[in-house]
């Protein structure tokens, strides 16, 4: 049965979502990862026999403060295969995948100004 995981961690960057999305990809028995949440600040983890536990307690060594907020089974739906179409041209096929896009960080410019009178330290 697969379950579906929902943790919440203190994740203030993007390298820390990265890092949380590695570590929850790790635990045996993952098959999906996503960060979700208003704050982006939620990892769900969806897989067979995830250890809930063990996955918090791996997010709170390496990131930070994590609390689980929901442990549910997920039902699995048969789906049938649909029929596709052949494409009739000879193109490469183009698979999608997904990335996760934040907004970009404010760019701090700095000028450098030359200091016309500088140390007179004999060490340097």
């Amino acid at each position: 049965m697969k379950n579906k995981i929902v943790v919440k961690v203190q994740m203030n960057c993007r390298k820390c979502r990265t890092e949380a999305m590695k570590i929850a990809a790790v635990e045996s028995g993952v098959s999906s990862v996503q960060i979700e949440g208003e704050y982006k600040d939620q990892v769900v983890v969806i897989g067979d026999e995830v250890d809930s536990v063990s996955l918090t307690r791996s997010l709170r060594k390496k990131v930070g403060y994590a609390t689980i907020l929901s442990v549910e089974q997920v039902k699995e739906t048969k789906t049938e295969p649909k029929a596709t179409k052949v494409k009739e041209d000879n193109a490469p096929s183009i698979s999608s995948f997904h990335t996760i896009q934040y907004p970009e960080a404010p760019i701090v410019c700095c000028h450098v100004v030359d200091d016309p009178t500088p140390d007179n330290c004999s060490i340097l």
